[in-house]
């Protein structure tokens, strides 16, 4: 049984969306693995019959991730013996991997750093001391369903349920979604929330990945966010630029270029072989549209842990045009010790960061530790 897994994709006219016309076209509703029309509006001129309204690309590509791990192994030439391991994290946490972002792998290689980010393993289902399943304590910091507020002057809202990827060592792998899952009627809540304390100058979109919610939702909240007058900055944390590019369309760039605030998109980003001539053609987009664009990464055990691979991922980001901002070590998620650099190695890892690399590619080693009031410098 698949347990702890974002919630199902919702596509284009998702529910509780604000009423739009639809006359001559269709609705669709795309989960995971179907599309269905909801709605047709059928013209009185039979003549002048409207075509259907399909999804964009990208909603394509995420009804077509890849969601088994027998294909994923298939399709990257492992070898069976990875198999078992991979069934029992996907019982867990169940697969997600875009095409695009499967294309940048290297087949047969099962130590693949991108590979290693989406491959279910065995480890994952053993128990750890200390790694537990809400590492950062977010349930107390939930003054209304899906608004996080930990942080003086920001409050996080939980945009959307689904993510594009699942990563193995996601710290909101076993976040209670179905609890936080995004309406109509609670973003009010949350925004009602927002107006009514005027300390808050920023307003955060994740999830899940925030860009999975459809433009028109999203072109809804900033309109009522950039109407909030204490309100500064609006930042949005996504994962989608990076697996799916063509994310950023004309329609997203639409409402993010016409809002009045400030725009910072942290985009997460743990290996430089993830970012291709198609991502940095996403950033640059991002950027003509006013957007400050920042990094964050997880410094992952046999992903990023050396000096080379590290600096390499700045000076390739810095080539796309976004600044490394944190790495993070590990939160102590259940499923995900595998992944664990000890905070002393992680320190002699930035030390050798800073002998070849300019002080402004240098990202910012943080641990998250909850009931802090930022983020704790190691």
């Amino acid at each position: 049984m698949i347990t702890r897994s974002p919630a199902p994709l919702q596509r284009h006219d998702e529910a509780e969306e604000p009423a739009i016309a639809t006359t001559g076209t269709a609705a669709l509703t795309t989960t995971a693995d179907t599309t269905a029309i909801t709605h047709v509006d059928v013209p009185t001129d039979s003549e002048h019959t409207a075509p259907l309204s399909l999804p964009p690309a990208w909603q394509a590509q995420l009804s077509g991730a890849i969601r088994d791990p027998r294909e994923l192994c298939r399709r990257l030439g492992l070898d069976e013996r990875w198999l078992p391991g991979a069934e029992a994290g996907h019982s867990l946490f169940e697969v997600r991997v875009p095409e695009a972002f499967l294309a940048r792998m290297r087949p047969g290689d099962p130590g693949d750093p991108l590979l290693r980010q989406v491959l279910p393993l065995g480890e994952e289902t053993q128990p750890t001391p200390g790694y537990v399943a809400d590492p950062l304590e977010e349930a107390a910091h939930t003054p209304a369903k899906g608004l996080i507020h930990k942080y003086h002057g920001r409050v996080l809202l939980i945009t959307s349920p689904a993510c594009a990827v699942n990563c193995r060592y996601c710290f909101r792998r076993h976040f209670p979604y179905a609890e936080n899952s995004p309406s109509m009627a609670q973003w009010d809540a949350s925004l009602d929330t927002l107006r009514n304390d005027p300390s808050i100058t920023e307003a955060i979109l994740s999830g899940g990945d925030p860009l999975a919610t459809s433009d028109r939702r999203l072109a809804w909240l900033s309109e009522r966010l950039e109407a909030i007058p204490h309100l500064k900055r609006l930042r949005i944390h996504t994962r989608l630029p990076v697996v799916i590019p063509e994310r950023i369309d004309a329609e997203l760039l639409g409402w993010l270029g016409a809002t009045r605030l400030q725009k910072v998109v942290v985009l997460h980003i743990n290996h430089a072989n993830e970012i291709d001539e198609s991502v940095i053609a996403a950033c640059r987009r991002l950027s003509d549209a006013g957007v400050t664009l920042l990094n964050q990464s997880v410094l992952l055990r046999g992903v990023n842990d050396t000096v080379e691979t590290l600096a390499a991922l700045s000076e390739r980001l810095f080539e796309a045009g976004v600044l490394p901002y944190y790495l993070h070590v590990l939160d102590p998620v259940t499923g995900a010790a595998h992944f664990d650099v000890p905070d002393d190695e992680a320190r002699e890892l930035v030390a050798g960061l800073r002998g070849v690399l300019p002080g402004f590619l240098m990202p910012r080693l943080v641990r998250e530790i909850p009931g802090k009031a930022s983020k704790t410098p190691l």
